[in-house]
Order: structure tokens, then C-alpha cells, then sequence
């Protein structure tokens, strides 16, 4: 491949530029990137793709390894860029999707780029930058899914009752919600509402998986490595004396305090062969969100020179704040206990460059556009078919109807955003 950077004049709404039925983008307050013009490389895992058994890092290492990349700017995001959305069981019906676009639109503080990609081996057109008007609102209807309420809180004795036996010390179940969207949806337009009502989170776009997850996952920039845990959450107040009764309840609880040393650990242990010097604070802060408030941990350390964004992305996930401790016991009473198929909720999105740096983030307060054919059969119908996820985490003394409830949060912000 062959990549060409250069500067351009900041735009003030890099997401005209992008698919309107199949948007790809990453943006948080307004930075990031966004693909244009056709898929260079679309690159599928999982599903049975026999490729599957190649390390996704070491398949990008021989992506990129001949590559010629002419870039004046020089910033994250430049050059080759690939967005990616990967599932979060490796046994997922679904696939696991690494994207090249041809054209890719970054800003980053206050400077923008545009890249053109090509495969020299297949030459093609010169694809050409151009915004694309958005497209009319559109309507959606959302409804309970394969979990009723009652369900999800059987689904969760059953992870107390899995505690009680040993299996696990915590676990994360998830619920699910279900709809329909129109087909030709300007899919932007619910990426816009996300960027716009939640600045602070990761708002990303790949192969029909939208969200604004407050997650980080793993950064890797210039040799650095940084992670954010989010483990433990509760409801915003009403008004001030709630919201700060809810912050500081939430800041002393034993159960949610637990439950996040649990995920800091998880993400400590994972990084140690990938870098040096890591380290976490000490105590967690309160993260405060529209609609909720996290326990949250920085960790950050030097990355030794072997690695890549997508070696920690594979070493670090699951995490203990989405799948449960220990992990592999706790993604087998996932299996056992829901009564689906995650697909990419709770998986790692992101994107990765040439150099192997990159940002990825947790594919939470998200949902998931077509479900398998009928994304790509949607012109048999005159809908598409949606589903969402929110999950809790477990632990001993976890209260059903509480955890129940802590989805229904973890759910407004798509829902409220798709409706």
C-alpha cells in the first residue's frame, strides 16, 4: 500500500464526509478521524474465516510492512489508519472487522488531514474527497429483547448462584433491547446526537456498530501506553444534594469498590509482558458522565518495542469490568447463563496505524445495525434490524432488581439517541 498525508483547512463537521448507510468514524470532542471513499481493505475475522488462526496483529504487521507512506503532518492518525470492531467472544457467530478506507479526514488540535490510500497491487481511481448532505431524520422502535426484566434477574441469581459454587468472583451479564430502523437510514445523524450529548466519550462508527463508549481500552502513542478502567456505576441525582449523595455513596461502596480492583487488576497483569514501569493510581476517582457516574482508574507505562496497538488490544480483552475474575471462568458462565450472542458489544473498537500506534476503547452504549444477513439482504425489506446491550457487573451481594436497574442506565444514552 501506498499512503499520501497532507494538511487541510479544519472542517467544521468532519462527518459529512463519511457513508451515510455505512459510516467509519472515531471522534471524541470534535478530534479524530473519519473514512471516505470506498474500503480499500476489508479484512474479516471469526464466523469460520479461516485467516482466523493468524494473530489480528501480527496480520497487520505483514499488512503494513512494505507500505510507502509520504506524510507531512505526522500526527496520530495519519498515514495508514485502520478501524477496526472486534467481537467479544472469540466463539461469536459474527465477525471481527478490520477496515482500510481509501480517503481518510483526521483533525486532531486544531490541525485536519486528509489521507489517500492505495493498493498498489490493484490499482484503482483516484477517489475524490467530497461531503455528502445529510440525509432526513428518520424514526426507530425499540422493545424488550431475548432477556424480559424477570429474565435478566434470573440471569443474575444464576451469576450469584455460580459465585456461591467457586466458579467465578465476579461476572458481567448483559441484557438485551431490540428494534427497527428504517433501510437507508442516514446512519450519521445518530453518530452526530452521540458526539454531540457525550463530548467526553469515544463516539465511533464500524460496519454498522455505533456508540459513545466512556471506556478506553489501551492508547498507544510515541511509546507510551495508557488505559482507563471503568468498573462500578450508579445513577446521577435529580439535583445537586442527590448527585452528590449518589457520587460519594458510590465512591465508598464496598461491593462497587471491589468490583473495581478486580478490573484494575485484570488490566495490570495484562499489560506487564507488553510494557514497563506500569502503574495505576492508588484510589479511584469519580467519573462524572450525563447520565451516570463511574469508578474509574488511570494506568499508563512505556511499551516495550515489540508491541503494537493490536498486541495489547488482544492481551488486554476481555477485562475483568466487562467479562468477570477469573476470565475464562467467567465468559464460560456468559455462555451458559445469556441467551445470545454479544456479537461485538463489550468487544474492542478502535483503530491502528502503521506504526502500530493507535486508540481503542470498549464497544459499550452501543448498538448494533443489522444482524447478520439481514444487513446485507436489507433491499428484501424496508427495515433493518437493530439490537443493543447493557450489562452489570456481579459480585457477592449483588441485588438483582439493582442490577437490573443499573442497565436501564446503561442503556439511555443509546436509546434515548435511536429514539
Amino acid at each position: 500500500m501506498r499512503a499520501v498525508t497532507r494538511e487541510i483547512h479544519p472542517d467544521d463537521d468532519p462527518l459529512v464526509f463519511a457513508s451515510a448507510t455505512d459510516p467509519l468514524v472515531w471522534l471524541r470532542r470534535g478530534d479524530g478521524i473519519v473514512g471516505a471513499g470506498r474500503p480499500l481493505l476489508p479484512l474479516e475475522l471469526g464466523g469460520g474465516n479461516p485467516a482466523s488462526g493468524i494473530p489480528i496483529a501480527e496480520l497487520w504487521r505483514l499488512i503494513v510492512e512494505d507500505a510507502e507512506v509520504d506524510d507531512d503532518v505526522d500526527l496520530p492518525g495519519t498515514g495508514i489508519v485502520a478501524l477496526g470492531a472486534f467481537t467479544f467472544d472469540p466463539r461469536s457467530a459474527r465477525t471481527s472487522v478490520l477496515t482500510v478506507p481509501s480517503l481518510v479526514v483526521g483533525r486532531r488540535g486544531g490541525r485536519a488531514w486528509v489521507t489517500r490510500i492505495e493498493n498498489l497491487t490493484r490499482p484503482s481511481p483516484r477517489a475524490e474527497l467530497a461531503p455528502e448532505p445529510y440525509g432526513p431524520y428518520w424514526p426507530a422502535t425499540l422493545g424488550p429483547g431475548t432477556l424480559s426484566h424477570e429474565g435478566y434477574q434470573d440471569a443474575v441469581r444464576a451469576g450469584l448462584a455460580a459465585i456461591d459454587a467457586g466458579e467465578v468472583r465476579k461476572v458481567v451479564l448483559a441484557r438485551d433491547v431490540v428494534g427497527t430502523i428504517p433501510v437507508g437510514a442516514d446512519l450519521r445523524r445518530l453518530v452526530r446526537v452521540l458526539a454531540a450529548d457525550y463530548p467526553d466519550t469515544w463516539t465511533f462508527a464500524v460496519d454498522g456498530l455505533i456508540g459513545a463508549s466512556p471506556e478506553t481500552l489501551v492508547t498507544v502513542s510515541g511509546g507510551r501506553v495508557t488505559a482507563r478502567v471503568l468498573a462500578g456505576t450508579v445513577a446521577r441525582g435529580t439535583d445537586a444534594a442527590a448527585d452528590a449523595t449518589a457520587r460519594d455513596a458510590l465512591a465508598h461502596s464496598a461491593k462497587d469498590l471491589d468490583e473495581h480492583r478486580y478490573a484494575v487488576r485484570s488490566v495490570l497483569d495484562a499489560l506487564a509482558p507488553f510494557a514497563r514501569d506500569v502503574r495505576a493510581d492508588a484510589e479511584p476517582f469519580t467519573l462524572e458522565l450525563p447520565n451516570l457516574w463511574h469508578l474509574a482508574t488511570d494506568v499508563a507505562g512505556a511499551l516495550l518495542d515489540h508491541a503494537s496497538a493490536l498486541d495489547l488490544v488482544a492481551a488486554l480483552h476481555p477485562t475483568a469490568a466487562v467479562a468477570g475474575t477469573p476470565t475464562a471462568a467467567a465468559m464460560d458462565v456468559i455462555r451458559r447463563v445469556e441467551p445470545f450472542d454479544r456479537g461485538r458489544y463489550a468487544g474492542p473498537v478502535g483503530w491502528v496505524d502503521h506504526r502500530g500506534d493507535g486508540e481503542w476503547a470498549i464497544a459499550l452504549r452501543c448498538v448494533q445495525v443489522g444482524t447478520g444477513p439481514a444487513r446485507k439482504f436489507a433491499a428484501y425489506s424496508d427495515t433493518v434490524p437493530v439490537v443493543a446491550h447493557a450489562g452489570a457487573g456481579i459480585v457477592a451481594g449483588s441485588d438483582p432488581e439493582a442490577e437490573l436497574l443499573e442497565t436501564r442506565v446503561k442503556f439511555r444514552p443509546i436509546v434515548d439517541a435511536i429514539a
